[in-house]
Parts: structure tokens; sequence; C-alpha cells
């Protein structure tokens, strides 16, 4: 039995490129960044921030939602598979590239918040408004929901 599979939680760093096969397949390929805060170890060791890069290719269904609603600076939750393939460049040489195969994308950022820019670990505004609790208005008269079932 074997496990391949991937959970990444970051920060697009560029549009998607979408393009469409003869068949007509989209395929979109993006790159998401996933960061390590900065922190102090308890013996006083100071570890610096490290970004992670990982190319995203997603098929189909998941490509064209990427081409209409993913932008640069986009948080989002991506599961699925690590690739590698080989290819030769110019000059000859073997080149390696590991991607992910996108199964399935979730999109966090919330709906026109988008900035088109990359901040991977901006704390978030202290200014952000915050989330009310929905409360539904008293009523006066005694009169029956006016519901069909």
């Amino acid at each position: 039995m074997s496990v391949n599979k991937v959970i990444l939680l970051g920060n697009v760093g560029k549009d998607p490129e979408v393009r469409y096969l003869d068949s007509g397949i989209a395929v979109a390929s993006f790159s998401l960044a996933t960061s390590d805060r900065a922190r102090t170890l308890p013996n006083g060791t100071q570890v610096p921030e490290r970004t992670e890069w990982h190319n995203l290719v997603l098929w189909n269904g998941l490509a064209e939602t990427a081409e209409k609603y993913v932008h640069k600076g986009d948080k989002l939750y991506i599961e699925g598979k690590i690739r590698t393939r080989s290819y030769d460049d110019q000059a000859g040489v073997k080149r390696y590239i590991t991607e992910i195969f996108v199964d399935n994308m979730e999109m966090l950022t919330p709906k026109g918040t988008s900035t088109g820019t990359f901040a991977p670990n901006q704390p978030a505004s202290s200014t952000a408004p915050q989330s009310q609790p929905i409360v539904e208005p008293a009523r006066d008269d005694n009169s029956a929901d006016d519901l069909p079932f």
C-alpha cells in the first residue's frame, strides 16, 4: 500500500497560466508559496522565515475555475499528488521538475478582496471590520409565518 497526498495552505505567487489542449481540455499552472514563520528556539537560536514555492497543475474544471477566479496573492487550500518529471533543456542537460497535480482546491480569500499582490505572512489589519452576530428583529405581531411548508 502507498499514499501520495499533499495538503498545502498558501498564497498564489502569480496569476494562473491556462492553455487548452487540442482536445479542448484546460490545463492551468501557477505557483503557490507556503511559509514557516521566523521564531526563536528555547535555547535562543534564531530560526529565520522560510518560504517554499510549489508548482501547481490543475486540469479540466479546476483549471477553468482557476482561470476565472484565482489571482496573485489569493490564499488557497490545495489537496493533490506530487509528480516529478524530467526534460532536456536547450543545452541538452536533463532537468527535473516537481509539481503538485491538484485534486481539490478551496479558495480562502473573501470574494472581492483580492489585492493582486503577493504578501505571504502579512498580519491581518487591525482596522478590518469584525464580524457581528446576526440578530433577527423582534416581531411585534403574533401572526403566523408565511412559510410555504
